[in-house]
């Protein structure tokens, strides 16, 4: 009969503590992260945890990889009792409702993370108050403006109102019919003119609306 691994010493040692410990578990860590995760319960010191794992690692029992300058532990698969059809299933049910879960607590995390982002634009209770108060005294100010404009006695009446309108008509569509005449004219003398356009009106002393940023009111 073949003789099997030899067993870690004496069973309350802190290699018979980490051996239970990554084969509850079933996961890696490293032996800082198992220090800090058995220092209160089972009293271990740091180097006790880094040789114990390391002893556990050259005699078999666990298994040792590199990452780096940094080692994780974790249980020897082989070593372990292999899982029914029924605890596979059991697993694969976990997986389902853990994944279910996930998916739920991050859809909460979006939407929290939405109405914070909506809470972080909105405005504060001193900034509204603030805007509250700029706002009356916009109102009492364009209030005061308006009492002084119906009380002014010098209001354009309907009437004077309609005259200067009609007389604005018509002294555009007058200004309308000579700028057409003479455009009109200009054109026929610049036919037989040899130099450009510009050296004419400026041999001439012509000056246009948009010489002076004027711009014919549209026909109404």
């Amino acid at each position: 009969m073949s003789k099997g691994r030899e067993g870690p010493a004496a069973g309350g040692g802190a290699a018979a503590v980490l051996l239970r410990y990554l084969r509850e578990q079933n996961r890696p860590y490293s032996a800082q992260d198992a220090f800090g995760n058995l220092q209160r319960e089972h009293g271990l010191g740091k180097a006790a945890v880094v040789k114990a794992l390391e002893q556990l690692a050259q005699q078999g029992h666990i298994r040792e990889k590199a990452y780096g300058k940094q080692k994780v532990y974790f249980a020897d698969q082989e070593q372990l009792p292999a899982a029914s059809d029924a605890e596979l299933h059991g697993l694969d049910g976990e997986i389902t409702a853990l994944s279910t879960k996930v998916q739920a607590l991050q859809q909460s995390c979006r939407q929290m993370e939405a109405e914070l982002k909506d809470l972080n634009s909105s405005m504060t209770t001193p900034e509204m108050a603030r805007e509250v108060e700029e706002l009356r005294k916009d109102c009492a100010s364009y209030a005061e403006k308006l009492e002084r404009i119906k009380s002014a006695t010098n209001h354009v009446t309907p009437e004077e109102k309609e005259k200067v309108c009609g007389e604005q008509k018509l002294y555009c569509k007058e200004w309308r019919r000579r700028k057409r005449m003479a455009t009109e004219l200009l054109e026929a003398i610049l036919e037989g003119y040899p130099k450009s356009k510009k050296q004419f009106f400026e041999e001439v002393g012509i000056e246009t609306d948009e010489d002076h940023n004027v711009t014919l009111p549209a026909a109404v």
